[in-house]
């Protein structure tokens, strides 16, 4: 079976499942996720549509030799017993009014083998733990219910999806260091108008030998090239949850970076997947496509990330200067551990105790400089 490749899609794009854009029609969706054509790496979550990502993506996997593609799925988001909460999703499996610790592996099993008969295979490549909680970035019982999956041959390697929103900075550096052993791959937000705090974890991802698959690298469809100043999102898209004028900020930035990638023949896209392969360990990029309304054809689209070259064809100062020009340091509030979070703990945000602070000094973090938005600063 392959390793996930330096392009990638997954199956929250095309509108069906996350509110990016147009939902489109199914016919498309099940081509864009077919392998083949430069995209050979498929990632799915088994919470989008409740399993219904999976079976549309076991569609599009039907009569495709199983050597010639690379599957990443994802889960822990519990469908199954827990209710939705509405914006907020599926509780975590790990969350208390579910189960215990003892029912752990139980679980992991369950949502494994369920995933993978929706997509109509035997094993993943590579099986993610989705949008942990706290619990899901400390505790043994959880790594070893993942441990117990790849060792039944359910998986060939294992990883960490922090999210959905950015952050999560010392928690996944705090996991690695505790199961850096059993984690082959990490999945982070990065690109280059948002390069904090993604990078923050990046020597930590060396030092534990865990490659990087990048999402977001869009910044939100930006990079695409189709959404302008002005632009209407519908009401339920997921990006005005953005601050207002971010696209205005985004494509007076864009124009800074336009020259470097016409002078490498890279459209502004493949500058984004460019820029984020130039970060080792960094080993795969996974924009949203995204059908706007009006827009490029999400086929374009495709083809454009297929034609993005696997070599790393920036220089160094080229990184460094665009960058600086999307430097986006304190400019949002961020998720998970956080040294400005006040009050009981929550799924997805929680103070920042004494191991993490210990975790921020041997990563030579400050957390109230590195990890706080500059509003609150």
């Amino acid at each position: 079976m392959p390793e996930p490749s330096h392009t990638a899609v997954g199956t929250w794009s095309g509108g069906r499942w996350l509110h990016f854009g147009e939902p489109v029609q199914e016919d498309r969706l099940q081509a864009l996720l077919r392998p083949g054509d430069g995209i050979d790496t498929l990632l799915t979550a088994d919470a989008y549509g409740a399993g219904e990502a999976d079976r549309v993506l076991g569609r599009s996997l039907a009569g495709v030799g199983r050597d010639t593609f690379c599957l990443i799925g994802a889960i822990g988001h519990d469908f199954y017993e827990g209710e939705r909460e509405g914006a907020k999703g599926y509780p975590r499996f790990t969350d208390p009014r579910l189960r215990g610790p003892q029912a752990y592996a139980d679980y992991v099993r369950m949502a494994t083998e369920r995933s993978l008969e929706r997509l109509g295979v035997d094993a993943f490549d590579v099986l993610l733990l989705h949008n942990p909680d706290r619990t899901g970035y400390t505790s043994p019982a959880v790594w070893e219910a993942l441990a117990a999956v790849r060792d039944a041959g359910l998986t060939r390697r294992l990883g960490v999806a922090p999210g959905p929103a950015n952050g999560f900075t010392l928690d996944l550096i705090g996991c690695l260091e505790r199961f850096g052993e059993l984690i082959d791959w990490a999945m982070v937000i990065l690109n280059p108008l948002e390069p904090w705090p993604g990078e923050l974890c990046l020597a930590a991802a060396r030092e534990h030998d865990v490659r990087l698959i990048t999402r977001v690298v869009d910044y939100g469809g930006l990079f695409w090239d189709d959404v302008r100043p002005g632009h209407a999102f519908a009401p339920r898209d997921h990006r005005t949850f953005r601050p207002e004028g971010w696209v205005e900020a985004g494509t007076e930035k864009l124009e800074a970076l336009r020259p470097v990638a016409e002078a490498h023949g890279l459209t502004l896209l493949q500058l984004a997947a460019q820029w984020c392969l130039a970060h080792e360990p960094v080993a795969c990029t996974v924009p949203t496509l995204i059908q706007e309304p009006g827009g490029r054809p999400i086929e374009a689209k495709r083809a454009e990330l297929a034609a993005t070259p696997a070599e790393v064809v920036l220089t160094a100062g080229e990184v460094d200067a665009i960058r600086a020009a999307g430097d986006n340091t304190g400019s949002m509030t961020l998720k998970g551990a956080a040294p400005d979070h006040e009050g009981d703990p929550r799924p997805d945000r929680w103070a920042l105790d004494g191991d993490l602070g210990d975790v921020a000094r041997r990563w030579g973090i400050d957390p109230d400089r590195d990890l706080r938005p500059l509003t609150t600063a």
